[in-house]
């Protein structure tokens, strides 16, 4: 989209170039701004009086080096993190977690509630929000945005989650819905997309590019980030690696509710084999790890035992690094990232699966990008969900680059 002859295009995006540089810096005088984006003067004084006045940016009088003459130092500009606040919310397959955050990305408070209430419905997100909403807050400090990760496929400007298996959901429109209810700018996004955000802006990825990151949970989803920015494809459905076929014989076969690789590598799909075993006979060390309650039979149990030898255990493991590997190595063919982040669950063992996932993998494939365990955990997806909200707050230039 073209900017020339658009002033308030022009002026969203001085604004929103600007309060990064400020955010960036740390302190910065006006004039300094004025030179690296190569603004007008006048230009800069005013959109950084408008910013003062939202309380987004404060100036420190007197903070900077004075000129070579001696003269008088220049007023410095920060930006104000405490301004207001963010909440950011992970719809997982197992847990939904919440975090209010400041504009630093410095979580203050943390909810998590336990996946069989959110198959209850919308009601529980709310209550989550409310809870979040109901924290006490400094004077005049409000909640700036709301952002939300949901697993499956999500239409991120419309904010629809239009399939979500884990949560059983359909075509929901869950911005309107939230934001109908608290009154606050809403922004949805894939779940594992956010946790590569995350990642990117406050975890392991800082400072790289090009990276995956691969989230192994109740499902498998990878979010990509290419030159910096979020890739989600044609139909927002890029990065649905648990949809990989990893032979011919699973080729032509629906999978209900699941991609092929998430039967076979995700939690549920190692707890359903797990299961089945037991149901046969075998995998008693598991199932003592459950407290021999079949029902309540995960992979972590699975884990478990196979660090303590366990015969089955083992087998499952070593299978599901075969099936992960040959994910990772498809990734790193197709994207050439020079980065992968293996996060989630399943990622926690990462002393099973890491180093026997780089060995399969290191010949297979033309180059070899790190491949590294998530740093933020649980965190990456809420403050990937923070700075979602952060970044589309801080201008609409996101949806103007998409007409």
């Amino acid at each position: 989209m073209r900017c020339t002859g658009n002033p308030e295009l022009m002026k969203r995006l001085n604004q929103s170039a600007i309060l990064r540089t400020i955010r960036e810096q740390g302190r910065i005088s006006r004039a300094d701004i004025a030179k690296t984006l190569r603004l007008n003067p006048s230009t800069v004084t005013r959109i950084v009086n408008g910013l003062i006045e939202e309380d987004l940016v404060f100036e420190e009088e007197g903070r900077g080096e004075s000129t070579a003459r001696g003269g008088r130092r220049p007023v410095l500009l920060e930006f104000n993190y405490k301004s207001s606040l963010i909440i950011g919310v992970d719809l997982g397959g197992s847990d939904i977690v919440g975090a209010l955050s400041d504009l630093d990305g410095n979580i203050l408070h943390h909810e998590s509630i336990c996946s069989r209430f959110a198959q209850e419905g919308l009601e529980t997100l709310m209550a989550l929000v409310q809870g979040l909403v109901d924290i006490p807050r400094l004077p005049g400090q409000e909640i700036r945005a709301i952002g939300i990760g949901a697993p499956g496929v999500t239409l991120s400007r419309e904010g629809i989650v239009t399939w979500a298996p884990a949560l059983g959901w359909r075509d929901v429109p869950l911005k309107q819905l939230v934001e109908e209810r608290f009154g606050v700018p809403t922004f949805v996004e894939n779940d594992v997309n956010l946790h590569a955000l995350g990642e990117h802006w406050r975890g392991v990825g800082q400072g790289v590019k090009n990276l995956v990151c691969i989230f192994i949970g109740t499902g498998i989803g990878a979010g990509i980030i290419i030159n910096g920015d979020l890739y989600r494809g044609a139909n927002y459905a890029a990065g649905e690696v648990g949809y990989i076929i990893p032979s011919e014989k699973y080729l032509g076969q629906c999978c209900e509710g699941f991609g092929c690789l998430e039967y076979l590598a995700a939690g549920f799909g190692i707890a359903q084999r797990t299961c089945q075993a037991i149901r046969e006979g075998n995998g008693e060390a598991i199932l003592k790890q459950a407290g021999d309650d079949i029902e309540g039979v995960n992979a972590e149990h699975v884990f478990i035992a196979a660090r303590e030898g366990d015969a089955l255990a083992c087998r499952i493991v070593a299978d599901v690094v075969k099936y992960l590997a040959i994910a990772v190595a498809n990734v790193i063919s197709i994207l050439d990232p020079q980065m992968i982040i293996l996060g989630g669950g399943i990622a926690k063992s990462d002393d099973l699966i890491l180093e026997p996932i780089k060995e399969l993998v290191r010949d297979a494939v033309p180059v070899m990008p790190e491949i590294v365990v998530s740093q933020l955990g649980s965190d990456a997806g809420v403050l990937g969900a923070v700075t979602l909200a952060m970044r589309s707050t801080e201008d609409l230039i996101w949806e103007l680059q998409d007409d």
